[in-house]
């Protein structure tokens, strides 16, 4: 149940292999490709491509009766520029892997190489593979393949790295750990006009002045309360960059964050009311869509016990601090057909920050990551 000095050796290489070679949410199709060729020698039971896109499924089985457990890993790296002068940095500009999903993946895969050396004794472990976490479609994409059904599971586990909690330490508590977001965007549409007859057009300037604080006055309650939400505006957008024309379109970008989904349809609705009396009140048309739909991530009681059974069992330090998060994370849609929990492995105190030009996954991680997993598929298992 531990992964030889080659072991670690390969998968470091196969890590840093990953972050030289990034690619975004829905694209990730060459990084599925690398991890099927590093897990197909290790005979698993059954290999799903394109599973909603670029995702891969690996299972292992036992031929016996027993739970399905999903150990999920995301493919999908940033829009961000690396700055970095480590040997396996990006090599595609403008794109890296500044969220560690490069260093979850290789742990990921470092189970894999176990169990293809030892089955479970009963049920099987499926590892997954999601892309577009980042932009919130990746895991609603890999339910509703239709093969999903195949490898629906009973639990559901998985991590992330965590910048300032120390090196190997863990973040786990049942209950709420990561909130419900989504990306509003609301384009007001007027009609412009020479700059010297701005009364002839309609302009979105005084709706957008308007719109952006009461968007951001939505905001309530402490981040202890169920009842928290937060609305941060993020871009805006008036015109064109020229002197001669009087605006006749706008739109406004923000992001809603409640702790709980059950909060978040009050918030939509209250953040559409004001978006629509503001056009309104202008004479302006309004139209709204939302991007990047996050649900709330909850840790299930059961599956946050087998949990922190194996951290006690591999003697792996941890604790509640630092959560819940008020970031989002794609994998709470697991939760919803499974037991699903979520833990948070320590990158080190002073680690540059998660999307961070200068973030580079550590790999010392990798073992300890997949010794949670595998003695969390073990003791449920066997």
């Amino acid at each position: 149940m531990s992964l030889t000095n080659q072991d670690i050796a390969d998968l470091v290489a196969f890590r840093r292999q990953l972050h030289q070679k990034p690619e975004i949410s829905n694209e990730e199709y060459e990084t599925a490709k690398a991890v099927e060729t590093l897990l197909a020698p290790t005979g698993p039971d059954d290999i799903i491509t394109g599973l909603g896109g670029p995702g891969l499924a690996v299972v292992y089985g036992s031929g016996k009766p027993g739970p399905t457990i999903l150990l999920r890993a995301e493919l999908d790296a940033l829009p961000i520029a690396e700055i970095s002068d480590l040997p396996h940095r990006s090599a595609i500009p403008g794109k890296g892997h500044m969220c560690g999903h490069d260093g979850h993946t290789a742990i990921v895969a470092a189970v894999g190489r176990q169990l293809g050396r030892k089955r479970p004794a009963n049920g099987r472990v499926v590892l997954m593979f999601q892309p577009a976490e980042e932009t919130g479609n990746g895991a609603a994409g890999v339910i509703a393949d239709p093969r999903y059904a195949r490898i629906a599971p009973d639990f559901a586990f998985s991590l992330h790295n965590l910048p300032g909690t120390p090196l190997g330490h863990v973040r786990l508590k049942e209950g709420v750990v990561n909130c419900a977001s989504r990306g509003m965007r609301i384009a007001l549409t007027g009609k412009t006009a020479h700059s010297s007859m701005p009364e002839t057009g309609v302009s979105p300037m005084a709706a957008i002045s308007a719109l952006m604080p009461a968007l951001t006055d939505l905001s309530q309650a402490g981040f202890d309360s169920d009842d928290f939400r937060l609305v941060t505006v993020g871009h805006c957008h008036m015109g064109e960059a020229v002197f001669g024309v009087a605006p006749g379109y706008a739109e406004v970008w923000a992001t809603l964050r409640t702790r709980l989904d059950g909060r978040m349809d009050a918030l939509v609705a209250a953040a559409e009311k004001l978006a629509r009396e503001a056009a309104s009140t202008h004479g302006l048309i309004c139209e709204i869509d939302y991007h990047e739909i996050f649900v709330a991530s909850l840790n299930d009681a059961e599956a946050t016990a087998h949990l922190q059974a194996a951290l006690e069992a591999e003697g792996i330090s941890h604790d509640e601090n630092e959560l819940p998060m008020r970031a989002s994370e794609d994998f709470g849609r697991f939760g919803h057909g499974a037991k699903s929990a979520m833990l948070f492995l320590g990158s080190g105190e002073s680690h540059p920050q998660l999307h961070n030009p200068d973030y580079d996954f550590p790999d010392d991680l990798i073992p300890i990551g997949s010794r949670i997993f595998m003695r969390a598929v073990r003791n449920l298992l066997g």
